[in-house]
């Protein structure tokens, strides 16, 4: 037996068979071309997460924003470096934040959203094949999170057969 560490990053549900949560995040697997729910349990642990640096943030500056602002200025920063929150947001802002917000921030979505993908999971699909380039540097992680500055940047790679315009697999995209 090892003793490892822990490698599991998410929580499931304390209650699994409850009809209308299945159903919603059986939209928001296929929204989003998640694999599985695991990876849709690894954002909403991500957001938990999130929140509650926010709340421990408030709670310490007894609920001053512009205090908890000033201590958790990192905090912020790596949230609208993400796109997570926008520049005007502040730390109150962050406990309203939908799963949705982290999931429009994966490569996967990325991909999709500029239009180099028809699919959710076509996009997913050209990601993990090593179509796709962040930076001229190629990434085959569709969960990676790209930052606002790199959203420019994302492309297809300039060896991939799918660069060509006339490619069978981007015809879709361009009617």
């Amino acid at each position: 037996m090892t003793t490892g560490k822990n490698t599991k990053f998410y929580e499931t549900p304390n209650h699994p068979f409850q009809g209308e949560r299945i159903a919603q995040e059986g939209g928001l697997l296929g929204d989003y071309g998640l694999k599985n729910k695991e990876e849709l349990w690894r954002a909403q642990s991500q957001l938990r997460d999130i929140r509650r640096e926010a709340r421990r943030l408030l709670g310490e500056a007894q609920g001053d924003v512009e205090d908890a602002e000033v201590a958790g200025a990192e905090f912020l920063n790596r949230l609208r470096r993400l796109g997570i929150l926008s520049e005007e947001d502040d730390l109150s802002q962050v406990l309203s934040l939908d799963v949705t917000d982290l999931l429009e921030r994966r490569l996967q979505t990325v991909v999709y959203r500029k239009g180099l993908a028809n699919t959710p999971n076509q996009a997913r699909q050209f990601v993990t094949h090593g179509h796709i380039t962040v930076d001229g540097a190629r990434v085959t992680v569709p969960s990676r999170k790209v930052e606002v500055d790199e959203a420019d940047l994302v492309a297809f790679d300039a060896n991939s057969p799918l660069d060509d315009d006339l490619h069978p697999a981007r015809a879709e995209a361009q009617e």
